[in-house]
């Protein structure tokens, strides 16, 4: 008793060491969470920096009046970059399309790629609105005039037809070439002939348009084709399997190689945004002059890509989010710097399936088409504008230029280039839509590297979200589908049951049992009359 005594007091009089030891667990684990963040969140604070020391060495360098050559080689790294992604994209979007298109049943590709194009129109077509409300609140070009002397830009002309411009598009739509899509797309041009009039022998000079290639991938038709392309291979059967795994393997070694260029980003970036700012001339006078016009388009982005896009995706998800875009911060700050939707795709792929989880086969079919069709941030500065050149010119739109240019934004947004300053074009097609002079168009020029990069963040933002919401939608059809099937089962297994049962009741039925008894009775009755008689 003494010694147990002794023990307990012995137990007393020791201090534990048990509070020192899980402070140091404590103060290991804050350390492995830190290291956790940065080793998960790395590329993207490499990005962000990235953009940061390029504003800064932009800066720097801006002061040592660099020759134009000087300039060409101090860009070189950001060239590289832009390069890059470029080679990609094409093969990421033919191989990602067909891959996706076949890995989906007709009906699933019919619905989901219904609610993907009404998604991209309702998007654009408030977009458009948000654009010519603030143009007409916020004024940028009211007493803007004689800006093209005050800041010595050159005039930019464009004798395109509205109706040629649609009709460029669906022959874009289907490319005579399918290799020379890859590198060019069709463009309507005029030439102006000669005619004689063969009533009174008058001549006279009229305009013949003519089809010409232009420079640049015709992204477009390569996607339509892609598309049913893939619905084709699923057509086959056992037959196209063999094609749609080599177009799965293609696909995946393509998201390898843009794992391994993303890596160079950060640096790329920072050439990009340096470079940039060491090009800039006179920025205190561009903003000073079109400072209005800048702030209307910014601001537009703002309230559509903070406010609408993502009150969108609640709506639909119920879920936040800043959370689901909190995972795409590197392809924001590649969209940024490169002002290039096509050029943001491979990253955006990459990020939204691994940081978000979206299913690989909604993500490789929708943001390709995302990236050529969904053009919101083009669709509001494009709005603005317009309107801004009206304004400027002392034009007063009435309710059915508006509404023209509402349409035309959001029609001629499909075949908008996504490359940097590819939407100056679809202003052109929006002016001749509504009879205004393309002359002003040198001033979206000379303000477009600055308005751009909150446009094509937009735009990719808007791609994103929207493969969100049908990853939601598709997973929600999913669980319904899986719930269904597993009521069919148990009201199956119900049935077998029942009908076990009632053969077993059947079987073992009373009145089967009493008559059964009774005759077998009844047969030995008669057997011992039998008995009995024959004694006799």
């Amino acid at each position: 008793m003494e010694e147990k005594k002794s023990e307990i007091n012995g137990h007393a009089g020791h201090k534990s060491p048990l509070p020192a030891v899980s402070v140091k667990s404590d103060k290991k684990s804050f350390k492995d969470r830190l290291m956790g963040f940065f080793k998960r969140n790395l590329l993207v604070i490499l990005t962000v920096s990235g953009v940061l020391v390029g504003v800064g060495l932009g800066m720097m360098v801006r002061n040592m009046n660099l020759t134009r050559a000087q300039m060409t080689y101090f860009a070189f790294p950001g060239e590289m970059l832009l390069r890059m992604l470029k080679m990609i994209i094409l093969p990421l979007v033919v191989c990602s399309l067909i891959s996706g298109a076949a890995s989906l049943d007709t009906r699933s590709l019919g619905k989901l790629g219904g609610i993907a194009v009404s998604y991209f129109l309702v998007t654009t077509l408030i977009a458009s609105s948000i654009g010519v409300a603030l143009a007409f609140i916020i004024k940028p070009g009211v007493g803007a005039g004689a800006l093209n002397t005050n800041l010595g830009l050159e005039g930019v002309s464009s004798n395109k037809e509205t109706a040629d411009s649609f009709l460029d598009l669906a022959r874009n739509l289907f490319p005579s070439n399918l290799v020379a899509a890859a590198f060019r797309s069709y463009a309507t041009d005029y030439k102006t002939v000669l005619v004689g009039n063969g009533t009174n022998g008058t001549l006279n000079y009229q305009k013949v348009p003519y089809g010409t290639d232009a420079d640049g991938m015709n992204i477009l038709g390569l996607v339509l084709f892609a598309m049913i392309f893939g619905v084709a291979l699923r057509k086959l059967g056992t037959e196209g399997e063999e094609l749609i795994r080599v177009f799965n393997a293609f696909n995946e070694a393509t998201m390898v190689l843009v794992s391994w260029i993303m890596w160079y980003v950060p640096f790329g970036i920072m050439f990009l945004v340096g470079s940039k700012i060491v090009e800039m001339e006179d920025v205190v006078l561009l903003v000073t002059s079109l400072g209005k016009y800048i702030f209307a388009s910014i601001l537009g982005h703002i309230i559509h890509g903070g406010i609408v896009l993502p009150l969108i995706y609640f709506g639909f998800t119920r879920e936040n989010p800043f959370s689901f875009l909190s995972g795409l911060i590197t392809p924001f700050t590649t969209a940024f710097a490169t002002c290039s939707s096509s050029a943001t795709l491979p990253t955006m792929m990459k990020c939204i399936e691994e940081n978000n989880g979206v299913d690989k086969r909604i993500s490789r079919f929708i943001l390709p088409i995302g990236a050529t069709v969904n053009m919101d941030g083009a669709a509001i500065f494009q709005c603005v504008a317009a309107v801004f050149i009206a304004q400027l010119n002392n034009v007063e739109l009435n309710a059915g230029q508006i509404f023209t240019i509402l349409v035309t934004a959001t029609a001629s947004s499909v075949g908008a280039a996504g490359i940097p300053a590819g939407g100056i074009i679809t202003i052109a097609i929006i002016l001749e839509a509504i009879g205004l002079p393309t002359h002003d168009l040198s001033l979206m020029l000379a303000v477009d590297w600055i308005v751009d990069r909150t446009t094509t963040v937009v735009n990719v933002e808007g791609d994103a979200l929207g493969a969100g919401i049908l990853h939601h939608i598709n997973e929600r059809e999913m669980k319904r589908q899986q719930q269904q099937h597993q009521e069919e089962q148990e009201l199956q297994e119900v049935k077998v049951e029942v009908v076990a049962n009632v053969k077993a009741e059947e079987e073992t039925s009373p009145l089967v049992t009493h008559q059964s008894q009774g005759e077998c009775s009844s047969h030995e009755t008669l057997n011992e009359k039998d008995g009995v008689e024959s004694v006799l």
